[in-house]
């Protein structure tokens, strides 16, 4: 094992760096032709690439770290048991982060919903559905229950804008409802009730309420009810992957690179998968971008807080525990989002397998790169 002390800089930087590549993702929300872009085998081949550099880094060079790690302190027999039991010991960790981020989230219970389409029954329904309705955020690039509906209701609305068809910052100024609700909204048709209806009623037309005067409200709101839970969810999930950078640049400043280009590359749609939810909900695009660029500063957080506690401990058997633990949460973290992800994104398999492939081809290159 190298000498960690003299690593840390190098270290912080690369978690950094992969960290900033979510704002990256992000700040598609300034750029509407860049949404467009963005298409289906874009994304499925990022993720299928980035899961080919996890998946063939984590397995032949962070497992084999803990394996020496090990053999440097117990026998190289028992070491591999060790290493084994770490790497699974992982799995079950990052296991454990997603219950506890779906939990902390909410995902049991909560629904994506259209604003600009949702039936109510009258203008006091209106006010109180909207007012209780949140804006959903994946707190993950595989945590979308429809990414492929999401990724085309992006792209329409960004031709949409770029058409000048649709105003994202003025949208909310009107709220569609239900034919149950009368077309004006004067006093007489208020004492009336329900029981005034319209020709478009009962014709089954929707018709418009512009100007809801409670529409800048329940927008707020919604963003305050979505903010504390989403924060932490999105920082429980990425803390593992800023420690996981942090601990192999440390040891290893080269596979550290690897693993944090791998895990940028697939930061990147996870920046856009968080912000354009929340523009296309609120119009606003800073904010957008802000709520994505707090999920790449979870993990240096991570670094950091990983060094204040490791600082003092580091050692053989430290290392290897670490580097076992980091191999099998990178592996899961493939398997059970990336790839899992980049299927739905490419059913047909065009270029997910194809990506998979490269990226270990690239990773395996860098790794004989270095060691020439």
């Amino acid at each position: 094992m190298s000498t960690a002390s003299g690593n840390v800089g190098a270290a912080l930087g690369l978690v950094c760096g992969a960290g900033a590549a979510t704002g990256v993702g992000a700040a598609v929300v300034f750029f509407p032709s860049l949404v467009k872009l963005a298409s289906r085998r874009v994304l499925a081949g990022s993720l299928g690439l980035s899961a080919g550099v996890m998946t063939y880094v984590s397995f032949v060079e962070i497992f084999m770290k803990s394996v020496e790690g090990f053999g440097a302190v117990v026998d190289e027999d028992l070491g591999y048991i060790y290493a084994t039991l770490s790497f699974f010991g992982g799995v079950v960790v990052m296991l454990i982060t997603d219950f506890c981020v779906k939990w902390l989230s909410g995902e049991h219970h909560h629904h994506h919903v259209d604003i600009q389409s949702t039936p109510n029954k009258n203008q006091q329904g209106v006010d109180k559905k909207h007012a209780e309705q949140e804006v959903v955020v994946p707190h993950c690039v595989g945590c979308a229950a429809d990414p492929v509906g999401d990724l085309n209701e992006w792209q329409q609305r960004a031709e949409e804008e770029l058409d000048g068809r649709g105003d994202t910052n003025t949208k909310t100024s009107g709220t569609i409802v239900s034919n149950e609700i009368g077309t004006n909204n004067d006093a007489d048709n208020s004492d009336d009730g329900n029981d005034s209806l319209t020709d478009n009623q009962h014709s089954g037309n929707q018709v418009i309420l512009e100007n809801t005067p409670t529409k800048e409200a329940y927008e707020q709101k919604k963003l305050v009810k979505m903010g504390l839970s989403t924060a932490l969810a999105i920082a429980i999930h990425n803390f593992p992957e800023g420690l996981a950078t942090f601990v192999a640049a440390l040891d290893d400043p080269s596979v550290g690179a690897v693993l944090a280009i791998a895990i940028g590359i697939h930061n990147i749609p996870e920046g856009l998968c968080v912000a354009l939810p929340i523009y296309y909900a609120t119009g606003n695009r800073w904010k957008a971008f802000m709520w994505a660029c707090l999920s790449g500063l979870s993990e240096p957080v991570a670094a950091l807080l990983g060094w204040a506690v490791l600082a003092n401990a580091m050692g053989e058997m430290v290392y290897a525990i670490l580097f076992g633990l980091v191999s099998g949460m990178m592996v899961i973290i493939s398997l059970k989002e990336l790839i899992p992800t980049a299927h739905r994104y490419d059913p047909e398999d065009t270029v997910v397998t194809y990506s998979i492939i490269g990226g270990m081809v690239i990773i395996a290159l860098s790794l004989v790169l270095f060691k020439v």
